[in-house]
């Protein structure tokens, strides 16, 4: 038995003790481990990051996907970047209104391991005819693609490593391209608290590229240092402002059934702290 100890942040992190170390290997993008953990079920880490439990996975998953497809309400193409653990697959899977799903994974390993180890987190959504698994860079996708999409989902990794081109001016804009009439990305943005700088430079990038522009957040257990921030681009500055009711009968009417996310909280999430709403508009000022 050992412990894993996080790498994030300097002087502050968490650790998890190892009660079962499953797999272990460097693949062609970085250090991948799967392993068990009492408290949180089994863990994936990348280059000494917790990306993703099997007690807490939900709340990202949900509130990742739910939140643009039941306010998009006509989502026919989605296209899925990162997300190589299959949790963001899984809850799109579920929107039977859904007629094609494209993910983009840069680490074929990580698909063929999450699979194997962490088979809760997919729950056999690999195998949804709907599905077009490409392996390959997500920029690169966006740049040469002719498709379009109407809920574009960036799941990516914390901005370091491969997942760094996933935060740049360039890969919003090639989302914004990539759009149809109406369409929405949403993308992981970190903790607000610990990576502030990370919540205003997507503030300036998103300014003036979307209709709508916000964010919006959920408390995730694993992801230390508050409330986890996702941005929030739309073509339509309309989208955000859909009524309680409409978001409620849309959700009663996809027969989901979520563990964290409701409309209720929905609407909530968009309410920010103060000093987040400061540094975003201090960021989209300059």
């Amino acid at each position: 038995m050992r412990d894993y100890q996080e790498t994030l942040y300097e002087g502050y992190g968490q650790r998890f003790q190892v009660d079962k170390m499953l797999h272990e290997v460097r693949t062609g993008h970085q250090h991948l481990v799967i392993f068990e953990n009492a408290r949180m079920g089994r863990v994936m880490a990348l280059d000494g990051v917790i990306q993703t439990t099997e007690a807490d996975e939900f709340i990202y998953h949900e509130m990742l996907t739910h939140v643009p497809l039941f306010t998009h309400g006509l989502a026919r193409r989605v296209l899925i970047i990162g997300g190589g653990d299959g949790g963001i697959l899984r809850e799109v899977a579920k929107h039977r209104d859904v007629e094609s799903i494209t993910m983009v994974e840069i680490d074929g390993t990580v698909v063929e391991m999450c699979r194997e180890f962490l088979p809760n987190h997919s729950k056999g959504a690999f195998d949804d005819p709907r599905l077009n698994l490409v392996i390959d860079d997500g920029m690169r996708f966006l740049t040469s693609t002719e498709e379009t999409f109407d809920v574009i989902i960036s799941d990516s990794t914390d901005p370091i490593g491969p997942g760094e081109v996933l935060f740049s001016e360039n890969f919003y804009q090639a989302c914004r391209r990539c759009l149809n009439v109406g369409g929405i990305l949403v993308t992981q943005n970190g903790t607000p608290f610990m990576q502030l700088g990370g919540v205003q430079s997507t503030a300036q990038r998103m300014n003036g590229l979307f209709a709508d522009w916000h964010f919006y957040q959920a408390a995730v257990p694993t992801y230390i240092g508050g409330a986890m921030t996702f941005a929030w681009g739309a073509c339509d500055s309309e989208s955000r402002k859909l009524p309680l009711s409409t978001l409620r009968q849309r959700y009663a009417g996809s027969g989901i059934l979520t563990r964290y996310y409701n409309p209720e909280v929905h609407q909530g999430a968009f309410a920010l702290p103060q000093y987040v709403l400061q540094a975003i508009r201090k960021a989209s000022n300059d």
